[in-house]
């Protein structure tokens, strides 16, 4: 069981910006891919973005494309998610979590089967 913890939500301003963590809690993310998902009120969860092992591919759902950066830094055993530009339909609990991979590109298609507490993302004026 891999265990994530997601951190940095907070309330914000729209056009303002965050940057979430997702630190590896006694374990190593340096071979996983690893996703951001969200899930607002109501909605279904649905991926944000995602990078390879070694961060040298990531993906962007078309709703963040130009605003949300992912990266990671395996010496901190973190993976980050720069958002900018934020807009208030981008309020959401927002998780991250091991995805598959194909070839080499990461999916939205997670390997987590319990999702933890999340960081609650709050856009509004």
């Amino acid at each position: 069981q891999l265990q994530l913890v997601e951190s940095g939500g907070g309330l914000v301003q729209p056009g303002g910006s965050l940057r979430l963590s997702c630190a590896g809690a006694g374990f190593t993310l340096d071979k996983y891919a690893i996703g951001w998902f969200r899930q607002a009120p109501g909605k279904e969860r649905e991926g944000v973005s995602c990078i390879s092992s070694s961060g040298a591919n990531t993906r962007n759902a078309d709703s963040v494309k130009g605003r949300f950066t992912i990266s990671r830094d395996n010496a901190k055993n973190t993976v980050y998610l720069q958002m900018n530009n934020l807009k208030p339909e981008d309020t959401a609990i927002y998780h991250c979590a091991a995805v598959r991979t194909l070839g080499l590109m990461c999916t939205m298609a997670s390997t987590t089967t319990s999702w933890g507490q999340g960081t609650q993302v709050t856009v509004s004026s």
